[in-house]
């Protein structure tokens, strides 16, 4: 099982896996990581930079790995909505 190259159908996407517990993980790291990285970068030390970077590819791993997953429930998302709007374009115009 990758944790990049997923192709996600609405129904799997909507379950817990192992894509979303990697992504709170990498969520946590990166607030902490960034943070700290901000200040150590703003007092001018080696180890504030690198930790910045660390914060910056654990933000790029977040992305590459949860994006796909959210991608499909928001398409899902999308077509239940459009199908939910026409049914109610026609029972507003009669139609029914």
């Amino acid at each position: 099982m990758s944790l990049f190259r997923q192709h996600w159908t609405p129904a799997r996407a909507e379950q817990w896996t192992i894509h979303d517990l990697l992504a709170c993980v990498l969520s946590t790291a990166s607030y902490v990581l960034i943070g700290v990285g901000t200040a150590g970068t703003l007092l001018l030390r080696l180890w504030g930079f690198i930790t910045l970077a660390l914060g910056i590819v654990c933000i790029i791993l977040l992305y590459f790995i949860i994006d796909p997953k959210l991608k499909a429930m928001s398409d899902a998302f999308a077509r239940r909505q459009q199908e939910f709007l026409e049914h109610v374009d026609k029972t507003t115009r009669w139609e029914q």
